[in-house]
């Protein structure tokens, strides 16, 4: 008498195989999770990561790259017609609608105010503070540079404006607002 095996023998094999696999795996990669996490920063030192930063002895017109966590961060003080020309920038005409600001909700539309503001809603017109990497590659953009005079990236030809939202080129989104608050009239924190 041989022994024959039906097809609900072998998917049913098929079945506890497959399923055996998956949970080994899933408890090995929650075994290793400790592990790999523990590698990450702690919260003192993400606590410590800030920059505090005098925004006085900015000019008219200037503009200073600090760093804040290894990345570049564009400060800007805004003359009055770069001001007046971001907020005249119909919202239809921008690449990417959304503000990109760490200090607001995600869904933030890309006025010229919300690219402004700091975690406690409060902005200055004149001081735009972003994080200098285009969005396309990760390359750091030229400031007053551009067909809008804001920043241009050579890498690519991405073309941002005055208020850091991307007018023209391949990058996909403006540039990011990190979080930041005001301390004084002319103090802020980054981080």
């Amino acid at each position: 008498m041989s022994a024959t095996y039906n097809e609900t023998d072998i998917s049913r094999r098929d079945f506890l195989y497959i399923t055996t696999g998956v949970v080994g795996a899933t408890g090995t990669a929650l075994a290793l999770w400790p592990f790999v996490d523990q590698m990450n920063p702690d919260a003192s030192v993400l606590a410590l990561a800030s920059t505090e930063f005098d925004l006085a002895p900015l000019a008219e017109g200037q503009g200073v790259t600090i760093k804040w966590r290894g990345k570049p961060v564009f400060i800007r003080r805004r003359t009055k017609e770069e001001i007046e020309g971001a907020k005249k920038v119909p919202m239809s005409e921008l690449k990417d609608p959304l503000a990109r600001n760490a200090n607001l909700p995600a869904d933030a539309k890309a006025t010229d105010e919300n690219r402004l503001k700091d975690a406690n809603g409060k902005f200055n017109e004149q001081y735009l503070v972003q994080i200098g990497i285009c969005t396309h590659l990760g390359c750091v953009p030229l400031g007053e540079q551009g067909e809008y005079h804001g920043w241009f990236c050579p890498c690519h030809g991405s073309v941002y404006d005055t208020a850091g939202r991307i007018r023209k080129g391949p990058a996909p989104r403006n540039l990011d607002i990190p979080p930041f608050k005001y301390v004084s009239d002319t103090r802020i924190v980054i981080g």
